[in-house]
């Protein structure tokens, strides 16, 4: 093997990071399997979505141990605090929004479509770049994370849900968009330097 072809060595510190952002993503993929699938979208919609969430925020606050940069210590505090109202919001109407079921016919594109998202999400996201830019890392491992949300939420608005949880599908929808533009624009910079 050449040179050219020969992968950097990561420092202790990015082995830290990366390390435990392997935990968080395992995690986050066995929680996220094994909600229990019931006869409604809304439900299962909330069950594997806070999971989902709180690996964003486990892994916001993996980075900020580690990051100087104040663009992604904002983006990642920001991710903290729109991801716990949302998990917040998500346990606060679970009850009721649990209680309105869908068909075989809605449940199966519905959960063909969910299956789609989430397994190229756990992909891009597992194969994401492993650098000594840990700031580099962590918006590589986002980024796809955001667009699984996105995609999920957008995947679950197409059918008949819980009308209280529709607001909440649709900030998380706004919110993770910025974020992924915010996010690809810091990715051209590091990748141009």
């Amino acid at each position: 093997m050449n040179k050219a072809n020969t992968p950097p060595k990561i420092s202790n510190v990015a082995r830290r990071y990366l390390d435990t952002f392997s935990v968080i993503l395992d995690t986050m993929i066995r929680c996220m399997a094994e909600v229990k699938i019931t006869d409604s979208i809304s439900c299962n919609f909330i069950k594997q979505m806070i999971p989902h969430h709180r690996a964003a925020i486990d892994m916001s606050l993996n980075i900020l141990r580690y990051t100087t940069d104040i663009e992604v210590q904002n983006i990642a505090l920001n991710i903290i605090a729109e991801q716990t109202k949302s998990i917040d919001d998500m346990v606060s109407i679970e009850v009721c929004c649990c209680a309105k079921t869908n068909s075989p016919i809605q449940l199966k594109p519905y959960t063909r479509i969910y299956n789609e998202i989430t397994q190229k999400m756990f992909s891009e996201m597992k194969s994401s770049p492993q650098t000594n830019n840990v700031n580099y890392n962590f918006l590589c491992e986002m980024i796809p994370h955001h667009m699984g949300a996105v995609r999920m939420g957008e995947n679950a608005m197409k059918y008949s849900i819980c009308q209280e949880l529709r607001p909440i599908i649709s900030a998380i929808i706004r919110s993770q968009k910025e974020g992924i533009a915010k996010m690809q624009v810091l990715v051209r910079h590091y990748q141009s330097t």
